[in-house]
């Protein structure tokens, strides 16, 4: 259990003074309210007349029944330590997501007084409880399914996982992530839910893996495609003029050879006499 932290060791001596309880009473109801999101609280302390319940907005449960004023202390001290929660919280309460349906876990009675209890000031932060990376700050949600930890970091877009080892940093993207669970039939793939519906973990893209970065695939440009040069034509059905051909090749022959071709589209007109000439001394100078 983490240590109250000079702050939360001044809120005790507070509350404590207030209601004339001991500070081990209200230090007990403090990790109770804490371990229940600031709404509710399982206790059992002898100064509350050992075990009973609180809700906030609800049903206060003590074991003595009929003891109202009892009731009215745990209600009013619960309160107190709720509202000083809350003012000391530096990311929402572990659990604020809700699990899928068909998850088969809780994220709040999992994520609850494990590791989201450095997220308040009232509590000196435990640095071995912290699994991810520090560049990556105070996480919004944290939770665990299974053997399986994550933590969400909404402003940054990140999201850390973790089996026990290392941790996975996936990219979220543009989802706004609202939940986490697991796929339908008790397989391993873990699923959550954004404004886009139920999304597999998967389809994130990996940042690193095992504190290692992993670099984005690379695009491949597709390979080029050659095509086989045309012979000259004579002419197309609107009677424009073809392109002057063109010749690779400086053997004296072929160079003939497509003079004699060329001067053929000069005399029928399709090309010009200046078109001609220029490719005339474009192939005589191969020579």
């Amino acid at each position: 259990m983490s240590q109250l932290s000079q702050a939360g060791q001044q809120i005790v001596q507070e509350i404590s003074a207030r209601y004339n309880l001991s500070p081990d009473a209200v230090t007990h109801m403090l990790y109770a309210v804490y371990k229940g999101n600031g709404s509710m609280a399982q206790f059992s302390h002898p100064e509350f007349g050992g075990s009973g319940q609180w809700m906030r907005g609800g049903m206060t449960m003590v074991s003595d029944l009929f003891n109202n004023q009892l009731k009215m202390l745990v209600d009013n001290v619960c309160n107190d330590l709720s509202n000083a929660l809350a003012n000391h919280q530096t990311a929402p309460f572990a659990g604020s997501f809700q699990s899928q349906s068909q998850s088969g876990f809780d994220t709040q009675s999992q994520a609850a007084g494990q590791i989201g209890i450095n997220n308040n000031s009232l509590f000196v932060p435990d640095p071995a409880a912290q699994w991810w990376p520090h560049e990556l700050g105070t996480p919004t949600a944290i939770g665990s399914q299974n053997n399986m930890k994550y933590a969400y970091f909404a402003n940054s877009r990140r999201l850390a996982v973790t089996t026990g080892g290392k941790p996975w940093i996936y990219d979220t993207l543009d989802h706004q992530i609202g939940g986490f669970g697991q796929q339908q039939g008790g397989g391993s793939s873990i699923t959550f839910t954004s404004q886009y519906g139920t999304v597999n973990l998967s389809s994130l893209p990996v940042l690193s893996r095992d504190g290692a970065p992993v670099q984005p695939p690379q695009f491949q440009p597709p390979p080029s495609i050659s095509f086989p040069s045309a012979e000259v034509a004579s002419g197309n059905a609107t009677g424009a003029p073809s392109p002057a051909p063109t010749t690779s090749t400086s053997e004296p022959t072929d160079v003939i050879a497509t003079l004699e071709k060329l001067g053929q589209l000069r005399d029928k007109g399709y090309i010009s006499d200046e078109e001609f000439n220029s490719k005339k001394a474009d192939l005589l100078s191969r020579l």
